[in-house]
């Protein structure tokens, strides 16, 4: 991509292997970019440290502060005119940078994603659609999960079926698993805003630097596949998504209509499951259905 050089940050947190694979093979290519690659790890005071690494650069944060905060502690010491944000639990190609920076070249200034897929090959629905309190409704309501691989239901949920076919494709905003964008642009906006732990900090990037005229691509020819392997119980994965969306909500939208919103939405799902346990089916439905409550109204961070 011409003489333009490419900073990379892959925020860092629990088992350094995935992480330390990723520096490595994002370091097995840097020699392919003719203005050089700077491969930055930001550990996010792990309790198993990432350890020092030839030509990788780590900074090492005090406190944890999740997935933004990560990240933009080590986009500070960015000194290329491009960013990637890269998951460490990714797997990439030996072309990969190469492709994505020629790919994305015709489309800059914008943020940019590959196609990402998970391991078994699926499309991880990379392109979604700016959230609705209705996108969050639909994928509240548990009832419907076994219809979930239709089409009609994932645009119902936010996913951007138009971005599915595999050539470059503009969306509202991309999965933050990938993004390559100018580092001047993710400074001018103030990178991530980091009142948020986990989730929707990308939506939340995007929204701003849209703002500014950038927009969301993903490229259908190059690839990318995300283990998403998490690293926390789901519950707790669970209250960080509700929580993130809450202050998304608070900033974009209207929190008391969603919250409002979802809490019909759990009395649906109260109501099937418990015609499911009536007919012999092991739901606990009032258990089930405090949790969500709790989910909703008991907001709590990290």
């Amino acid at each position: 991509m011409g003489s333009v050089g490419l900073s990379v940050v892959i925020p860092h947190f629990g088992d350094p292997a995935p992480t330390l694979a990723t520096a490595r093979a994002v370091l097995a290519q840097a020699g392919a970019v003719p203005n050089g690659v700077q491969v930055i790890v930001s550990d996010d005071a792990s309790p198993t440290p990432f350890p020092e690494v030839e030509g990788v650069e780590v900074v090492r944060r005090k406190e944890n502060g999740g997935f933004g905060a990560n990240v933009n502690s080590g986009a500070a010491i960015a000194q290329h005119e491009l960013l990637l944000i890269l998951n460490s639990d990714v797997e990439i190609g030996p072309a990969f940078v190469v492709d994505l920076l020629a790919a994305a070249e015709p489309w800059m200034p914008a943020v940019v994603s590959p196609w990402v897929v998970g391991e078994t090959g699926a499309y991880q629905w990379v392109g979604r659609h700016f959230p609705t309190v209705g996108h969050q409704a639909v994928e509240w309501l548990t009832p419907l999960a076994r219809w979930r691989h239709l089409r009609p239901v994932h645009e119902a949920v936010g996913h951007d079926t138009s971005a599915e076919q595999g050539t470059d494709t503009v969306v509202e905003w991309v999965m933050g698993a990938c993004m390559l964008l100018p580092e001047a642009d993710f400074r001018a906006v103030g990178g991530f805003d980091e009142n948020y732990f986990m989730n929707s900090e990308e939506v939340d990037l995007q929204r701003r630097l849209r703002e500014r005229g950038l927009p969301s691509i993903v490229l259908g020819g190059v690839t990318l596949t995300h283990a998403g392997h998490g690293s926390s119980d789901p519950l707790r994965r669970r209250r960080w998504l509700v929580d993130s969306r809450a202050r998304y909500a608070e900033k974009w939208g209207s929190p008391a209509r969603l919250r409002l919103t979802l809490s019909a939405a759990t009395g649906a799902n109260l109501a099937v499951n418990a015609a499911r346990s009536l007919v012999g089916r092991n739901v606990e439905a009032k258990s089930v259905a405090r949790q969500e409550w709790d989910l909703i109204w008991g907001r709590r961070r990290g």
